[in-house]
């Protein structure tokens, strides 16, 4: 049985043996943000797919305007996840990074024998899954479902390079915030990797599914990304195929 299989008939499994339904489905939607990576400026395009076993997230960072002569490099990351009443359960992640000349990653998650396979760059590795763990991406559509359902939880497993380490997030408060796409209340949320320095900090919208309409990395204290909405576009699945 392969592993996309695998993942499809656990997350039914739970759906069915789970006396209370959690609401699962997140909306398909294409979304637009502008960048900003340093001294870099650029353009996120993020895109959600929902596929037979579950959902498949695309984020695309590529540099615009001056920015493209101090870097042509692009960042291209595909996640694939299955959602089901106990949270986000990812499938596989490629990521393309060289903006930032980051090994390329490609995993498949097996939640059979809870091991992560692929390879970064030139090195395959094997990890032990010791419970549910996120990539960088699908993190982000596990808070999203997870403050769909009351609110998100205090810690989460994520994988770095080639390890586990764990995210403990933080709520901090309700505030409007403007975007280039309007004026919108926001709840923001915190995650911070333990060992590492940088601080993740999405503010997110109840009425867009809890989409974070700005997202913003501080790393030792100074701010080094920032994404700020430009649009967003609800997509059905009639349009996808």
């Amino acid at each position: 049985m392969t592993t996309t299989r695998t993942i499809a008939l656990i997350a039914i499994s739970m759906a069915f043996s789970s006396q209370v339904f959690a609401r699962d489905l997140l909306t398909p939607h294409r979304a637009e943000y502008k960048v900003k990576i340093s001294i870099v400026s650029g353009k996120l395009s993020t895109e959600l797919r929902r596929t037979e076993n579950g959902y498949v997230a695309r984020h695309i960072v590529r540099p615009v305007g001056i920015s493209r002569l101090l870097t042509r490099g692009i960042m291209d990351v595909t996640s694939e996840f299955a959602s089901g009443p106990d949270g986000i359960v990812p499938i596989s992640y490629k990521a393309i990074n060289t903006i930032g000349k980051h090994p390329d990653v490609d995993l498949h998650f097996d939640w059979s024998t809870h091991e992560a396979t692929g390879t970064i760059g030139d090195q395959e590795i094997v990890l032990q899954l010791d419970e549910l763990a996120h990539d960088s991406v699908s993190i982000q559509y596990a808070l999203m479902r997870d403050l769909m359902n009351g609110g998100a939880g205090s810690r989460y497993a994520l994988f770095d390079v080639d390890n586990i380490r764990t995210a403990n997030v933080t709520m901090i408060g309700n505030r409007q915030v403007t975007t280039y796409a309007g004026k919108f209340q926001a709840i923001g949320i915190q995650h911070h990797k333990e060992g590492s320095s940088r601080t993740t900090t999405l503010w997110c919208v109840e009425e867009l599914d809890y989409l974070p309409v700005i997202i913003e990395q501080h790393r030792k204290g100074k701010l080094k990304f920032r994404a700020t909405l430009l649009k967003y576009i609800p997509t059905d699945q009639a349009s996808q195929e």
